[in-house]
């Protein structure tokens, strides 16, 4: 067969007027490629081509004397390494999949000496890497279209199961398998789903996430999962159907009362995290959670006050938007002790929330999990617990609440203050650009502070409606200012959720701006 695809490859390359005598007495006269052109990347074919020939004929021929084909194989071997001089040239990848070679590379993954299907591991890493594609997008394209026409993503799959991590160079070709997959998902992002769909790759990475020891390659197995995860609802299915969701939570569970030892291994508890939070996006994944009491998890994670405090909360907010069976587990399981702990700003210290931006993004995402139980919880005694905490110890949370409010209104307005400087500088914002500055500014933030005090001037509680007007007069406000934010959140709810969807939140949002 390898022979048949040389002849077809002689016989192309004649037709273009390549004499490839020519080349071979070029390839005997001169030493190493000097440079890397056509004709150089025509030599280095060839010579590969013919060593590839010579294995075979070797290994069918010797078939039970490996001595006399091993040779052969160490030749085979060298053109290999020689090969990976093309990632240098980029530009000359489309001429390369014209020479037909890709074929003959891929095939050498299922060859039976395990190192020269390392070697093609390698090759194809070091062609796919992101230093060298970006110097020429469209050759890198072709290049991975070609290897996913030949079954690339299948025998890289495939090879991963016969790899023995316990052979540091085999355990070097794991992490560089996955590199490979990593690179042609960066050069074709549809590959990320193309590999799910046709290669056994999500099931691999779920077995290689379990052991209790930390190393590099389980380490980078979560982070190609976040990969798969984060831009696909298929591959969020995929993953949930094979109990994706308990696995993952079986290892974050494993740090649940310890921090990671190490820098990277704190990385992939982050990469656990991520997963988790893209998994339970696909509502039928958020009752698999449930059902595996992750919620209970989570609460116990953020109890221990260890490193992965945020990163439960985290998780718990996207388990529990618009997902009301998580909302009232989260209740039945006193989980509002521990949120409202938070909410007070009573937040564990360690290393590493020393930093503003961490202790701002978990105020925002406690914001949003207080904003998602007011939406998930419908009238009833989980719903007043709820309300009953905005009214202990005289209204503290109320006044916590409206500091927020405060506070992130200030920053929109600062924003659009900058925004009107702008104008008067001549630099147009159109209205999209606008929204989107004030939004990143804590715009959505201050929405959400918004929406829970209509939920809380809706209760109709009058002490807590006198309380909070007390606390906006006392800032030359009025409940003009938080109709108005409302107002703004309602004209921007979007449809990705459907049209049903939309409605049902804008009814939400107009209820309350009407009871103001």
């Amino acid at each position: 067969m390898e022979g048949s695809n040389k002849r077809k490859r002689e016989d192309m390359d004649q037709e273009n007027g390549v004499d490839f005598s020519l080349l071979e007495a070029v390839e005997r006269s001169e030493g190493t490629v000097q440079v890397m052109d056509i004709r150089a990347l025509k030599k280095m074919v060839l010579a590969f081509e013919r060593r590839l020939r010579d294995n075979l004929e070797a290994r069918m021929k010797y078939v039970d004397h490996p001595d006399k084909f091993a040779d052969s194989e160490l030749e085979l071997h060298e053109e290999l390494v020689r090969l990976k001089a093309l990632a240098g040239a980029p530009e000359l990848y489309p001429e390369l999949v014209h020479l037909n070679t890709i074929p003959s590379i891929v095939g050498l993954l299922t060859h039976e000496n395990t190192d020269i299907a390392v070697d093609v591991v390698g090759l194809v890493q070091d062609l796919t890497d992101e230093d060298v594609v970006e110097d020429s997008d469209e050759g890198a394209q072709v290049l991975v279209d070609a290897l996913v026409e030949n079954n690339a993503l299948e025998l890289l799959v495939q090879n991963l199961a016969r790899l023995d991590e316990g052979d540091p160079d085999e355990s070097a070709a794991v992490y560089s398998t996955l590199a490979t997959i990593e690179n042609m998902i960066e050069v074709r992002p549809a590959v990320s789903e193309s590999v799910c769909e046709k290669t056994k790759l999500l099931r691999w990475l779920l077995t290689r996430i379990k052991p209790r020891e930390f190393d590099s390659n389980k380490q980078y197995a979560t982070e190609i999962l976040v990969i798969l995860l984060q831009s696909s609802a298929a591959n969020q299915r995929r993953l949930g159907q094979m109990n994706g969701v308990d696995t993952v939570l079986q290892a974050v569970a494993l740090y649940k009362s310890r921090d990671p030892k190490s820098g990277d291994e704190e990385e992939m508890v982050e990469n656990l995290f991520d997963c988790l939070c893209s998994l339970v996006m696909p509502v039928e994944n958020k009752e698999r959670f449930v059902k595996a009491e992750g919620v209970e998890l989570m609460i116990i994670i953020m109890k221990q006050k260890k490193s992965a405090y945020g990163s439960a909360m985290r998780a718990l907010d996207f388990a529990m938007t618009k997902f009301p069976p998580a909302c009232e587990r989260f209740v039945d399981v006193l989980g509002l002790k521990t949120l409202f702990a938070a909410f007070m700003g009573k937040i564990p210290v360690n290393k590493k929330n020393q930093g503003e931006r961490y202790k701002e993004d978990l105020e925002e995402r406690i914001i949003s999990l207080t904003a998602s139980l007011f939406d998930g919880l419908s009238r009833g005694s989980r719903k007043e617990r709820l309300l009953s905490k905005f009214v202990e110890n005289e209204f503290e949370k109320v006044d916590r609440l409206m500091e927020l409010y405060i506070r992130y209104a200030d920053r929109v307005k600062a924003e659009i203050e900058r925004m009107d400087q702008l104008q008067l500088d001549d630099l147009e914002l159109d209205d999209d650009e606008r929204y989107n500055r004030k939004l990143e500014s804590g715009l959505y933030t201050l929405q959400l502070i918004a929406v829970i005090l209509g939920h809380l001037w809706y209760s109709e509680h009058q002490k807590m409606r006198a309380r909070i007007e007390l606390l906006l007069r006392q800032q030359r406000l009025s409940k003009e200012n938080v109709k108005a934010i409302l107002q703004e959140y309602h004209e921007n709810i979007g449809d990705s959720d459907g049209p049903d969807e939309k409605e049902r939140a804008q009814t939400k949002i107009q209820k309350f701006i009407d009871a103001m």
